[in-house]
C-alpha cells in the first residue's frame, strides 16, 4: 500500500501525539518536554494545513502550521512543524508533507513560512533547504532544554 497525504482528523491525535513524543525524546526537535492534549494542540494551530501521511490506517508523519503572532499585520506568517515516525524516516515522507504544507499555506494566504530548528537536527535543516527555505540566522542561547542553553537556526520561505 502506498502512503498518501490526508487531512488530519481529531481521531488521528493519538498517533500524531506518539510521533510528536518520539521527536521530543530525541532532544533535537523541540523545546517542549511533553505533548499536549488535543484541545490545547488544536487551539495553537491554524485550522487549515493540518496534514498526515497515511499508509493504510497508520499515520507515518504529520505537518501543521501555527501563527507567529495574533497581530493582524502578521496574518500571513506561520511557523512550520513537520514530524515523521522513526520507523518511516528516509522514505521522503517529510519532504512530501512539507511540500504539501507549502502548497496549502499558499492557497490560504500565507506569504511567509518560518521554522526554528536545532542545528543538531541536520535532517530537518536539509529538508527545509531542499524545499526552498533559507537560513536567516542563528539565535544563540534562545531557550533552555533540560537546564542547557540551546541555539536554534531560523529559516524562512517566502511565497
Amino acid at each position: 500500500m502506498n502512503p498518501a497525504i490526508d487531512k488530519m482528523r481529531a481521531g488521528d491525535w493519538e498517533e500524531v501525539r506518539a510521533i510528536y513524543l518520539e521527536g521530543i525524546r530525541s532532544g533535537h526537535s523541540t523545546f517542549e518536554t511533553d505533548a499536549p492534549g488535543w484541545e490545547r494542540w488544536d487551539e495553537a494551530h491554524l485550522p487549515f494545513a493540518r496534514l498526515v501521511m497515511r499508509e493504510g490506517e497508520n499515520v507515518l508523519g504529520w505537518a501543521a502550521l501555527s501563527p507567529v503572532s495574533k497581530r493582524e499585520v502578521y496574518r500571513g506568517v506561520a511557523e512550520v512543524t513537520v514530524y515523521v515516525a522513526e520507523i518511516a524516516r528516509g522514505r521522503g515522507i517529510g519532504r512530501a508533507l512539507l511540500e504539501e504544507l507549502i502548497a496549502e499555506s499558499e492557497r490560504n494566504g500565507i506569504w511567509t513560512l518560518q521554522a526554528s530548528i536545532f542545528p543538531e537536527n541536520v535532517a530537518s535543516v536539509e529538508l527545509h533547504r531542499r524545499c526552498g527555505f533559507r537560513e536567516v540566522g542563528r539565535r544563540e542561547r534562545i531557550a533552555m532544554l533540560h537546564s542547557v542553553w540551546r541555539d536554534t537556526l531560523l529559516f524562512e520561505r517566502r511565497s
